[in-house]
């Protein structure tokens, strides 16, 4: 018997890599977030319902009033989406307030029917609080209130400045529409529109200008190269709201990306220290087999038994192997087409529609809809999909058995997923903590996750390319379902989103595959990271 090696093995050296990259990563995040509050103070009350933010660049000065700025968010925003433009103006001299609509954020109200009047009104109260209590506050200028909204905020500022002329001034980011302003009201407006936006936010800039072109003084301007999301995040936005504020002393330079760029790190620090602390809680799987295949007490160089399972991608008896190309990938992709198309068809129509959570009901019932069908489609042809069945009478080994290692590598790296996706998007881009319903609505999203991503993980049979294939046709088709007004309008924004988090739980449930855990921990960590931006970020109907 030879000696042990005095050196780690290869792989246990790449993991103690990663370890330490992802805390390095995880340190210049945290530096970067803390760096971004640098001269800076927030102070973070609630009025009237309504959370709000005070940002201002040191402590008030006795006797010197400075501009206010009230900054509204968009539909499926929250005041931390827009914290870097309040960072801006506070830089330039003014006080920056921002607070969440109902049904947003940390509001645990409910916005009720999106585009309706009654929510306008909702909108129209909220932001009526926000004023007030900015102009209460003895270190602002009540006749130097500025008003700052996007998308949905951007409708609500522009038609709240309209019918109160004491307002100063005026941005509106990514206006909606301007059918509902009155020629010549508000007075000075600026208005801003990405240019890689839809073409209907161009011309509703374009209209707005033309309509108080010869009463005020409005200013429409097109930041190059950004969209609906990105263009908040824009240096020329930052400049332009800046340079738009009355009387403002400040010249500091803005730094609109820093928030997210921390974020950034903070969340590639969590995505590559899965590899780490899954080798820790988790038994590597023995070489030489795949991952569907059962565990075997037979010698490496014994003949396999004549009824032992087929190896995944060989034909199965009764049924072609998936990876038979052309035809095994064919079955597979027009499954994953079938299970999508009906779950995208149907979703409108399921008591999930009904949930207090607008674009949310539609997706978890999507969802729901097609992992059932997945699922169904496995089971019914598992022979064509690769998935090896045990013969009958064969015993479950050991360790495939709930083991106490294995609920305590579930619960540590299910905790773990929750933390990758919530901190990062709530420390650096918007709210992504429940309130209100959102608590009992988060495990019913989650589960609509689970089904669906156990359906992805059974067709798959363990192979990434498979995994992939069924992600890629369920984001077309929910895109598809969209632009052809089976989905609502607005989940076009957030597929990307959505998609950015299936090829996250995509690249963890190859690494997870590689360890003797659960055949369904894969899934169970992805309804974790797909879940809980869905039920935590999307507004409350």
């Amino acid at each position: 018997m030879s000696a042990p090696s005095p050196h780690r093995p290869p792989r246990t050296r790449t993991a103690v890599l990663l370890a330490v990259l992802a805390a390095v990563a995880a340190g210049l995040g945290t530096l970067v977030l803390v760096r971004a509050d640098a001269g800076l103070t927030a102070r973070q009350v609630t009025v009237g319902g309504v959370p709000m933010t005070e940002v201002r660049a040191g402590p008030p000065t006795p006797g010197v009033r400075r501009p206010g700025v009230v900054i509204a968010h968009g539909f499926a925003g929250s005041a931390k989406l827009m914290r870097p433009i309040a960072d801006t103006v506070a830089r330039r001299g003014a006080v920056a307030l921002l607070f969440d609509f109902a049904g947003h954020g940390a509001n645990p109200a409910r916005l009720p029917g999106a585009g309706s009047n009654t929510s306008a009104a909702t909108l129209a109260a909220d932001l009526d609080v926000a004023v007030g209590y900015l102009r209460s506050r003895p270190d602002v200028d009540a006749d130097g209130i500025v008003l700052v909204g996007h998308s949905m905020g951007a409708g609500a500022v522009t038609r709240y400045a309209a019918g109160h002329p004491e307002i100063a001034r005026t941005v509106a980011i990514s206006l909606p529409e301007a059918g509902e302003l009155p020629p010549g009201r508000p007075t000075e407006l600026l208005l801003i529109v990405g240019g890689a936006e839809f073409p209907a936010f161009r011309r509703a800039a374009d209209d707005a200008a033309r309509r108080g072109a010869s009463t005020g003084r409005r200013s429409a301007v097109v930041v190059p190269g950004v969209e609906h999301i990105s263009v908040l995040f824009a240096a020329r936005t930052h400049r332009e709201i800046a340079d738009w504020l009355p009387g403002g002393d400040g010249t500091a330079r803005p730094r609109p990306i820093a928030r997210l760029a921390g974020a950034a790190l903070l969340m590639f620090a969590f995505g590559i220290g899965v590899v780490p602390l899954a080798a820790l809680l988790l038994p590597r799987r023995a070489t030489g087999r795949r991952p569907t295949e059962p565990p075997s007490d037979r010698e490496p160089d014994a003949p396999a038994p004549i009824d032992s399972p087929a190896p995944p991608g060989s034909p199965a008896p009764g049924g072609t192997a998936l990876s038979g190309v052309p035809f095994g990938g064919l079955l597979l992709f027009a499954l994953a087409v079938l299970a999508a198309v009906v779950g995208a068809a149907v979703a409108a129509v399921l008591p999930t529609a009904r949930l207090p959570l607008a674009v949310g009901g539609y997706v978890t019932g999507f969802l729901l809809v097609t992992g059932v069908l997945l699922v169904a489609g496995q089971r019914w042809l598992p022979g064509r999909f690769g998935v090896p069945q045990p013969p009958p009478g064969t015993a479950v080994s050991a360790g495939r058995r709930a083991t106490a290692r294995t609920a305590v590598a579930t619960l540590a790296l299910t905790g773990y997923a929750v933390l990758a996706v919530a901190l990062p998007i709530h420390l650096g881009l918007t709210s992504a903590l429940p309130v209100g319903a959102r608590w009992w609505l988060l495990p019913l999203v989650v589960g609509a996750c689970l089904l669906f991503l156990l359906g992805v993980e059974l067709v798959a049979a363990g192979r990434t390319g498979r995994h992939l294939l069924v992600v890629a046709v369920t984001v077309v088709v929910l895109t598809t379902s969209t632009m052809v007004g089976l989905a609502p309008g607005f989940v076009l924004l957030v597929v990307p989103l959505f998609a950015l988090l299936l090829g996250w739980q995509a690249a963890w449930a190859t690494v997870l595959r590689r360890y003797a855990g659960p055949r369904w921990l894969p899934a169970v960590l992805g309804a974790a990271l797909v879940g809980w931006p869905i039920a935590t970020t999307l507004p409350l109907s």
